[in-house]
């Protein structure tokens, strides 16, 4: 056999593994999020957007905006057209389930985004309780080092969710494997947005300011307990503000900004996307998936945000070299179920 029919035997075999490969592509997928403006949603679309392009797959995504009624039309509209796959984070459980039964009696397979559904294949979404267990870790070895081996905490938290419980009870238990007499002084209801984060913080802090550390459960609850700190004059000296989520440019500001704000718990929602963006994939090809599927989290301490984001001043773009490299848990250390025990 000469060299150039090797050469032309070896170009019919990748045209013919690309053929296949592209066969086994979902043409369409349809996302509808729970709410577009938000940065997390913003940057979770980037990255199916992105991974999407790089399949040749054409997404197109719809935003119900809080509203469970714009949810499930817009949803029923991509089953009416007939999506390969959709994709949805639900504005709530209930609202979803019916969807999910026509999603199934159209035979369109769906994957859930962020928040668990009765009935669902599967779920692409972060361990909660390891997320904020990991950061507690390292807030413990900074108060450790940094803060006299004190830890008095004030928990900036949104108890409506279980998600986010589970994020404040694991940056506690976190910590505590640090320093066993850490403290729980304040434990406030901020929710998850940065005006009643302010107002129950600056509440808080009149009533014991007594603390040396805040954690947030998002960017949102951590900036607005270290704001209503500095309105009531105080110094950041002896402080370290913990946030959660690296949901889009205002950790990275903080960061840069802020002298206590020294630790982010980032949860990277490009990733979030490119891995749901695979499990429609997964599930067009009746491959079996896991009901959950564990989307990577990370610890970021100070500046080495700059190993996963380039950041031009306007605009942060994910390092997903990095990012792809991290490795999530197999299984998470406790779950929504764990709650109820």
């Amino acid at each position: 056999m000469t060299s150039i029919t090797k050469l032309l035997m070896a170009s019919v075999a990748v045209l013919i593994a690309t053929s296949a490969q592209a066969a086994n592509m979902p043409k369409k997928i349809g996302y509808v999020t729970n709410y577009a403006t938000h940065e997390w949603y913003q940057n979770v679309i980037k990255g199916m957007k992105a991974h999407a392009k790089e399949l040749g797959i054409d997404i197109e995504v719809q935003d119900a905006n809080l509203d469970i009624a714009k949810q499930v039309s817009a949803a029923e509209d991509f089953i009416a057209k007939g999506v390969d796959v959709l994709i949805l984070t639900p504005v709530n459980e209930e609202g979803v389930v019916p969807l999910l039964r026509r999603a199934k009696a159209a035979k369109i397979p769906v994957v859930l985004e962020g928040n668990p559904v009765k009935g669902m294949t599967t779920l692409v979404a972060i361990c909660d309780y390891d997320t904020g267990y990991n950061a507690g870790v390292e807030a413990g070895k900074y108060a450790k080092d940094k803060l006299g081996g004190v830890a008095k905490v004030m928990n900036v938290g949104l108890p409506l969710l279980s998600a986010t419980v589970l994020r404040s009870k694991g940056f506690m238990d976190g910590i505590h494997t640090q320093i066993a007499s850490a403290t729980l002084v304040h434990d406030l209801d901020g929710g998850g947005n940065p005006d009643r984060a302010l107002e129950v913080s600056a509440a808080a802090l009149a009533k014991n300011a007594d603390i040396n550390i805040i954690y947030g459960i998002n960017d949102s609850s951590a900036l607005g307990g270290l704001q209503a700190w500095k309105a009531a004059g105080k110094s950041q000296d002896g402080l370290l503000t913990v946030g959660t989520g690296g949901e889009g440019l205002a950790f990275i500001n903080a960061i840069e900004k802020e002298p206590s704000y020294r630790i982010e718990a980032a949860m990277f929602p490009e990733k979030e996307g490119f891995t749901a963006i695979d499990a429609a994939v997964k599930l067009f090809n009746g491959e079996a998936v896991p009901e959950h599927i564990v989307s990577p989290t990370a610890p970021i301490l100070g500046d080495s945000w700059k190993a996963y984001y380039d950041y031009d001043g306007t605009t942060r773009t994910i390092k997903w070299a990095a990012v792809n490299a991290l490795k999530p848990p197999a299984k998470c250390m406790q779950t929504s179920a764990d709650l109820k025990k």
